[in-house]
């Protein structure tokens, strides 16, 4: 029970309830069945991945252990926000504890800003393979991935902390329901009684610059690599350099292009239902953990090959 600065009395809630597509109910119904697909297939792929760079000898290079840490992450990633989300849909388990609810939405901050994060490593990784082909295997060791992995998990854990933190300091009275499939930060911080401002400014400020950070420098290391392989005079070592880089960039599309849109949506409050932000939240989880892999197994001479070595074992 919390007594106010005006003298009214109200009962702090206990748990949240998670209201998915309040306007348009319906949208469970025939978003179930391709979630739950959508979710099975990147559990199967990312672990048929990793089992094979973690099995294949010849995998056992800086390039595919970056591939490795981004699986990992799309998995945890999928499986914060997706058996809740269908749990929801199939069951009607709407509640979630307060614990809950601020660890899942400091795992999807930190972990989508590691997935950045791991972009930007895996853009310059390719940076020096084109560019500087003969320093490549003194500058991007196992070391090197091992510092990568360290830096990536303290740059996103420490600045993304403060986010579920400044949520959890606040008062929830009364309200308790999340119009929100997910815990999203201002989803759950709207439902205060106190002033939420800093906490806009943080995840603003910290959130995007993270992330735009991450953007900028990706964007300059495939200028600088495009711009290397334009002199480059051999049409098979153009072939070539283009191949290595092109299933990353489909990735770093995936990855960008769901996340413009939902912004845009976000900006075009009035235009569109407030349900597409949180559909188009949703999908963000599970659909680039669900085609990374596939698009690297499929474009990846080397992963192509391991796959199909361990199935032949297999049978």
């Amino acid at each position: 029970m919390t007594i106010h600065q005006n003298g009214n009395i109200s009962t702090e809630a206990s748990d949240f309830l998670l209201n998915c597509f309040a306007r348009s109910p319906s949208w469970q119904l025939w978003l179930s069945l391709p979630l739950s697909l959508l979710f099975l297939l990147a559990m199967g792929a990312n672990t048929t991945l990793l089992t094979t760079v973690r099995l294949e000898a010849s995998l056992h290079e800086p390039m595919y252990y970056l591939l490795s840490l981004l699986s990992l992450l799309d998995m945890v990633l999928c499986l914060t926000v997706i058996p809740k989300v269908l749990a929801i849909f199939w069951f009607d388990l709407r509640s979630i504890s307060f614990f809950a609810c601020f660890l899942q939405m400091f795992i999807m901050n930190s972990f989508l800003a590691m997935e950045s994060c791991t972009f930007m490593v895996m853009a310059y990784d390719r940076y020096v393979a084109i560019c500087h082909p003969l320093r490549y295997p003194s500058i991007i060791t196992d070391q090197f991935v091992v510092k990568a992995a360290i830096f990536i998990l303290a740059r996103n854990s420490l600045t993304i902390l403060p986010i579920p933190i400044l949520s959890g300091r606040l008062h929830y009275c009364g309200r308790n329901v999340i119009e929100n499939c997910i815990c999203a930060n201002m989803s759950v911080s709207r439902l205060s009684c106190d002033d939420i401002t800093i906490n806009r400014l943080y995840q603003f400020a910290f959130g995007w610059a993270l992330l735009g950070s991450d953007l900028i420098l990706i964007f300059l290391s495939y200028t600088l690599i495009l711009r290397a392989v334009l002199r480059l005079k051999s049409e098979g070592a153009v072939a070539k350099a283009l191949s290595t880089c092109g299933s990353h960039f489909i990735l770093i599309l995936f990855f960008s292009t769901i996340l413009l849109v939902f912004v845009l949506t976000h900006m075009a409050k009035k235009k569109v239902s407030p349900d597409v932000p949180v559909l188009l939240n949703v999908l963000h989880h599970v659909i680039p953990a669900a085609l990374n892999p596939i698009v690297y197994g499929v474009r990846t001479q080397e992963i192509k090959q391991g796959i199909q070595r361990l199935l032949k074992k297999g049978w």
